[in-house]
């Protein structure tokens, strides 16, 4: 399941940049190199559309890319945000808390955005930051889709624990999906979540 269409629309540097809304808005949030462009990449199947690269903290701007759903969702027509990663301890402190005021203006004042899609490496787990983020984006009533990044790097038969300690740490109401940008795990499963944020029956 891949979207129809797909676009790059534009990046911003500041609050002021942030391009008038085009419609319902979906936020892609988490660490450096916890897989974000790869996962946006995965869902539009598009490999160039998110810029990806292996050294952490490239990605400095929130980026937008329009997207048209893949038709058997049933979903309008919306935009993906790509929010700077959080939490590369080599780029300069002055530029992570400028990443940080950028992120929370977006997430606390834009009309537009409907649900953030929480990246989290299975690797790692549910850290401090992600347990704040996902608290903080309760408190604001903004729905939260989970994900588990890299998911490969696991047995089968060893994620669902994984999966379940994530869901009791970011006190989610399911579990969250199991994605592998490496075998397509996990597509079907957060297009369908997408969905249900931004066309709710």
């Amino acid at each position: 399941m891949r979207a129809k269409s797909a676009r790059f629309i534009t990046s911003a540097a500041k609050a002021s940049d942030f391009p008038p809304p085009e419609g319902k808005e979906i936020a892609f949030a988490g660490r450096s190199n916890v897989g974000k462009s790869s996962l946006i990449n995965s869902l539009v199947g598009h490999d160039g559309l998110a810029r990806t690269s292996r050294t952490p903290g490239r990605t400095q701007l929130l980026n937008w890319f329009a997207v048209d759903p893949p038709a058997v969702v049933k979903a309008p027509a919306l935009a993906f945000v790509d929010l700077p990663g959080y939490g590369y301890a080599k780029v300069p402190i002055a530029m992570r808390a400028g990443w940080a005021g950028l992120i929370e203006s977006y997430l606390k004042d834009r009309p537009a955005l409907v649900g953030v899609v929480l990246l989290i490496d299975v690797r790692r787990g549910a850290e401090a930051e992600e347990q704040d983020l996902a608290a903080w984006l309760v408190e604001r009533g903004l729905p939260l889709i989970g994900v588990v990044t890299k998911i490969d790097k696991l047995a089968k038969n060893k994620r669902e624990p994984v999966l379940s300690q994530v869901k009791r740490d970011l006190g989610l109401k399911r579990l969250p999906v199991g994605f592998s940008a490496q075998d397509g795990d996990g597509v079907d499963d957060l297009w369908r979540a997408i969905a249900k944020v931004v066309a709710p029956a």
